[in-house]
């Protein structure tokens, strides 16, 4: 929008398999994964460290499905502080994960919180990317609306739609 060229896309799953490549080994920088559905953490966990064996992995979870809420959940705040988690990944979706880290930032121990989407799916193995044809081109959100049209169709066509709309007309208002 500001015409900013070498603005790219920072796709979850590479960044996650980049950062953890660059850490697998290093016993000071530890993991915590949270997100996915039930089972999905430990199938991330299991998955990562048949990719990196020496990856320090301080614990995963996938919290309850619904709201995040108005206040921190001790257990969650005290299960992730007592890991020792140097990075917290969060794989709630958007924009869930997003008011997620907003709420708990300040009452965790760990220095970095990154929001990965949905790449606890994807490199647990439970989901299927979009091939990379479709990436390049900005039509992922095709494939995982069809994927997963009830749980997407909303965000997809109609929240998109209405950012989409609020755009353009900001836009046209200048």
């Amino acid at each position: 929008m500001r015409g900013e060229s070498f603005a790219e896309r920072v796709y979850g799953p590479d960044l996650t398999l980049a950062l953890l490549a660059r850490f697998n080994g290093d016993p000071t920088v530890s993991h915590f994964f949270l997100g996915g559905l039930e089972g999905v953490p430990a199938l991330l966990v299991q998955s990562l460290k048949a990719r990196y064996p020496q990856l320090a992995i301080a614990g995963a979870f996938s919290p309850p499905v619904g709201d995040v809420g108005d206040a921190p959940d001790a257990s969650i705040v005290e299960r992730v502080n007592a890991s020792g988690a140097s990075i917290v990944w969060v794989g709630l979706g958007s924009p869930k994960q997003d008011l997620w880290m907003n709420l708990y930032r300040p009452v965790l121990n760990a220095p970095l919180l990154i929001g990965i989407g949905a790449a606890f799916d994807f490199l647990s193995g439970t989901k299927s990317q979009a091939p990379k044809w479709m990436q390049k081109r900005g039509l992922e959100w095709l494939y995982r609306l069809y994927q997963e049209p009830r749980r997407l169709g909303k965000r997809y066509l109609v929240y998109n739609a209405k950012f989409a709309a609020a755009v353009i007309n900001n836009r046209l208002r200048k």
